[in-house]
């Protein structure tokens, strides 16, 4: 191998951010399968299923990504099993992934005592939870404007039980609400509502 190509390889390693992989897969829950990647950096996105080509891409404080990497740290970045072995329900087979240039671990549990695990597990379960309901409220302004007011009602909720996570990703969507006359006025009043609560609210801590 040509030097200058070596120092490349060896420059794009060092320079490689870690990264943490959770996914997630319940047969006959809906979607079936989720992906969440997220960078140090806070930069984060969401996949339902390894086919999805249009993720949706969302960013988390540097307190909050530092925070999950910490919780990995802790796990020593999912180099030993995490399975509790206990004999409980099936909670959907989860999958946490730590990558760093070229040194990955992972590790596939149903369920575990962990506390730390659990934490952290725990924030990858409210990301997807967010951005379901981000996709839901999407959905239902392109395809069912009558029903705009009671998806926005289930983000509210969420927000409420502060579980929440990145939450001014919602605020163009609650603007176009706001601004077009052709929702129902409930729903654009409650657009303003939750705009204002999450311009002004703290993120939630979980």
């Amino acid at each position: 191998m040509k030097p200058a190509v070596l120092f490349w390889l060896l420059f794009s390693v060092l320079q490689a951010e870690p990264r943490l992989v959770f996914s997630k897969y319940f047969k006959g829950s809906k979607p079936e399968s989720v992906i969440i990647t997220l960078d140090l950096s806070g930069a984060a996105s969401y996949r339902e299923g390894a086919e999805d080509d249009n993720p949706l891409h969302f960013q988390l404080t540097e307190s909050e990504a530092r925070e999950m990497f910490q919780l990995a740290g802790k796990l020593e970045h999912f180099q030993h099993p995490l399975e509790s072995g206990l004999k409980v329900a099936n909670m959907g087979k989860k999958t946490l992934r730590f990558e760093n240039g070229n040194e990955t671990h992972e590790t596939s549990f149903n369920y575990s005592e962990d506390p730390d695990a659990k934490t952290l597990t725990d924030w990858f379960e409210r990301i997807s939870e967010t951005e379901q309901e981000f996709i839901e409220l999407d959905n239902t302004m392109h395809f069912d404007k009558l029903g705009v007011d009671r998806a926005l009602a289930l983000v509210r909720i969420t927000y409420e039980n502060k579980r929440l996570v990145a939450p001014q990703q919602f605020l163009p969507l609650l603007d176009r609400v706001i601004k077009n006359e052709s929702f129902m006025h409930l729903a654009r009043a409650h657009a303003a509502s939750l705009a204002d609560a999450l311009r002004g609210g703290v993120q939630a801590q979980p």
